[in-house]
């Protein structure tokens, strides 16, 4: 378990590290499935959401942990390897692709709010995180089973992930 430890969360977890970041995922995920199954949506698309809320609802605890911090912030880390970590995040885009009602308009319009406030973050430090996450929540419509995705992937990267403390 270490080692997936290790991959997951980072070198050095706690066992209260473990039990917040998994216990975060299993649970977000649970919640993505029952209202994406309510949708009547086929089951590659809930699978998907389901992954995807795993991925974000722990990413959004893991990356506030120290064995985190220590991996993503460490003095060789530089602003571009934090802002190629919040591009890698497509998540948005795939919910396009596979979510019925999941505009790509709205895709690129969230994944655009991630990446430049990600920018500005990296310029403004904290304050800029939290007027970004906030005003990005209201930003683009998605469907009403996945009311939580904008919300927990601007978490995930802007508060979360881009706060070194």
């Amino acid at each position: 378990m270490s080692r997936v430890d290790d991959a997951l969360i980072g070198p050095g977890a706690t066992v209260g590290d473990r039990f917040w970041c998994y216990g975060s995922a299993t649970v977000g995920a649970a919640l993505a499935l029952t209202l994406a199954a309510r949708q009547g949506w086929p089951w590659w698309t809930i699978a998907a959401v389901t992954v995807v809320a795993f991925d974000l609802y722990g990413g959004a605890v893991v990356n506030a942990t120290a064995a985190a911090k220590r991996r993503f912030h460490a003095p060789t880390r530089k602003p571009r390897h934090h802002l190629t970590f919040v591009a890698a995040h497509v998540q948005p885009f795939v919910m396009a692709w596979l979510v019925p009602g999941f505009a790509w308009v709205t895709a690129a319009a969230i994944y655009a709010v991630a990446v430049a406030g990600a920018a500005l973050v990296l310029k403004a430090h904290r304050p800029a995180a939290f007027a970004v996450t906030v005003l990005g929540l209201t930003l683009a419509p998605t469907p009403d089973a996945l009311f939580w995705f904008t919300p927990v992937l601007l978490i995930k990267l802007l508060l979360s992930y881009l706060d070194p403390t």
